[in-house]
């Protein structure tokens, strides 16, 4: 598997750091929900990629349902 970056907002790399470094267990929620927060947009744009690139229009399909899915759109708003 290739590795990746991932970008992180300042913010939630400083309470990182603080938490971390400076042991301050008060941001531990404010981590928390960051990381939470960007590993839902990395799932987005993994299943978004997956929708793109798929080989075949059966797998586009099923790629593109489990991204609505994901994304929480309801059926009567999809084309």
């Amino acid at each position: 598997m290739k590795r990746k970056n991932v970008q992180l907002s300042f913010e939630l790399f400083a309470a990182l750091v603080k938490f971390h470094l400076l042991q301050d267990a008060s941001y531990e929620n404010e981590i928390k929900e960051g990381l939470e927060k960007k590993l839902d947009a990395l799932v987005n744009h993994e299943l978004y990629a997956r929708y793109k690139t798929a080989p075949t229009a059966e797998e586009k399909e099923k790629a593109r349902l489990e991204y609505l899915d994901k994304r929480g759109i309801q059926e009567e708003f999809r084309w």
